[in-house]
């Protein structure tokens, strides 16, 4: 009988993680979760707990990692992703981004396993290129509120790189833009969640700044398709900017949520935060010609889905809200 392939995948328990996990457990491999379940939940992943090709460590990559046996992958999607995360938890996003990646390169390295890293669209800052190409350095502020999660996420790529260059580590690097679909949390203080969340509970849905800032919105399977295609692609080692490069103005997207939900709320404006990106759009022409890789799901048909999800969830999750305070980093 042929011997299963083995992937860890840090972060496992969060939104991206589980759906990761699912897509590795659909192609046959054995599966090693690890989460610290600081953001993550077990939630995400109970349905996989019975399957003996399935097995999960509560641990903190931050911490020496040990993982008996041989070991052909590591996904390190460990981090906080959303503003009111990191802004909570800063030191934590600096270390899972820092000594996390390092302790997973080490582990790559004994292993000779390949490594891929979840970097991710903040790489750029408020960028001054649009649309945005891998070759573009970025227009970050790594003493700003959002520093800790870009320089954190700059630093990780770099330390990729550096392993790949000096000890020969197979590594990829994948960029992601905002990506959205079920088991995002509602309380995450991303712009969907915080949308349809506040749509839900009969809230008026805030935009801040003037909503004309924009994004660009990939749903999940998208994502997960082309970050298995990245993996499985020899002997590239350059980031690739993977996600949907439909762009809609907040403004705009916070009127779709709307028509969606069918919300008799209003639209209100607040003050825009400190260094939040005014455009985001992937150029996403390596992804199409390296990986042969294009979104397929349209906004319209992603949202139902997520929408669905979120309205099946109960009325205590719906109401385990986590508003975060910008004020402190609010340009007056």
């Amino acid at each position: 009988m042929k011997q299963r392939k083995k992937v860890l995948i840090t972060g496992a328990a969060g939104f991206l993680g589980s759906h990761l996990c699912d897509r590795f457990i659909k192609e046959d491999f054995h599966v090693i979760a690890m989460d610290n379940l600081i953001t993550g939940r077990l939630k995400n992943i109970e349905h996989l707990f019975p399957l003996e090709n399935f097995e999960f460590y509560n641990h903190d990559v931050s911490k020496f990692i040990h993982i008996p046996g041989e070991l052909d992958y590591i996904m390190h999607f460990a981090s906080p992703a959303s503003p009111i995360d990191y802004l909570k938890i800063p030191i934590q996003t600096l270390k899972v981004g820092s000594l996390g990646i390092h302790n997973c390169l080490g582990l790559a390295k004994a292993k000779n396993a390949t490594l891929m890293i979840a970097s991710t669209s903040e790489v750029y800052g408020d960028p001054e290129v649009h649309p945005q190409t891998e070759e573009y350095w970025g227009n970050v502020n790594p003493i700003g509120p959002r520093g800790v999660y870009d320089e954190a996420k700059r630093f990780q790529e770099a330390m990729t790189m550096a392993y790949h260059t000096f000890h020969d580590v197979d590594t990829r690097i994948v960029r992601i833009f905002n990506t959205y679909g079920p088991r995002m949390r509602l309380n995450d203080g991303r712009v969907l969640p915080a949308f349809i969340g506040q749509a839900l509970r009969g809230e008026d849905l805030t935009v801040f700044g003037d909503g004309s800032q924009t994004r660009s919105f990939c749903y999940v399977d998208d994502l997960v398709e082309g970050i298995y295609r990245l993996l499985n692609k020899k002997d590239y080692h350059q980031p690739v900017n993977i996600g949907n490069p439909d762009e809609i103005s907040i403004g705009d997207f916070a009127e779709e949520i709307i028509k969606l939900t069918g919300t008799t709320q209003k639209v209100i404006y607040k003050d825009l935060p400190v260094n939040d990106p005014k455009q985001r759009q992937p150029d996403i022409t390596k992804a199409i010609d390296l990986l042969g890789w294009t979104p397929k799901v349209d906004r319209a048909s992603g949202l139902k889905i997520t929408y669905d999800y979120f309205k099946s969830l109960s009325k205590d999750e719906l109401e385990k809200t986590d508003h975060y305070n910008f004020d402190n980093f609010i340009i007056k």
